[in-house]
């Protein structure tokens, strides 16, 4: 019997857009950066932060899942961000998938916990550079100020009309994360780049 599993490369949301991203990352003179950074881990964690899972679950992934509300922690190559009183986002690596999701499984053993892996949901983009803030400041209702907005920080929030989690990164100079789903990446990509025009033209 013929083997019929896909055996086509993998294609990100936005592999198309990558020569338009990496242009107006030049163009702007080094006033802004855009990129994708497609395939990263992404599992969604539901459970009782006061329960034992919590501190179970933290200690198989080397950190602790954040209690303060839109609050990022950050260990190694995996970050852990707050979406409500009881989910969290884990995000880590490419192709991490299956070892993360084992871990936190294995870790809360029977207590009552949800793990979903929601890798291919989203895709990501890296929007980094002086003017960064500026930016994002054109379609987002969130006041972005560094000591409002800093490093450490997350939201679920609108960027350009489309729902987004929008992560301060734990360097200033490293940018902001946007998480949008696949299916709004091109809109989303599109809608950055006519707002970049002041600093691309």
């Amino acid at each position: 019997m013929a083997d019929t599993a896909r055996t086509a490369p993998l294609r990100s949301p936005l592999a198309h857009a990558a020569d338009r991203l990496a242009a107006a990352t030049r163009t702007s003179g080094g006033a802004i950066r855009l990129a994708e950074l497609p395939f990263l881990t992404q599992i969604n964690v539901r459970l009782d932060p006061k329960g034992a899972a919590a501190d179970a679950v933290g200690a198989a992934l080397g950190l602790h899942l954040p209690v303060e509300p839109d609050t990022v922690v950050r260990a190694g190559e995996l970050t852990a961000l707050w979406l409500g009183p009881e989910e969290w986002l884990v995000v880590g690596p490419p192709g991490g998938q299956r070892d993360v999701e084992g871990r936190i499984r294995e870790a809360a053993g029977d207590e009552p916990v949800s793990v979903v892996d929601v890798s291919a949901q989203r895709t990501t983009l890296l929007v980094t550079g002086p003017r960064a803030r500026d930016l994002l400041a054109h379609g987002c209702s969130l006041d972005l100020h560094p000591r409002v907005f800093g490093p450490g920080r997350c939201a679920q929030t609108t960027l350009g009309r489309t729902q987004v989690v929008l992560v301060a990164r734990d360097d200033p100079g490293a940018g902001f994360w946007v998480l949008v789903r696949s299916s709004f990446a091109d809109y989303l990509t599109q809608w950055l780049l006519d707002a970049a025009v002041e600093w691309t033209a």
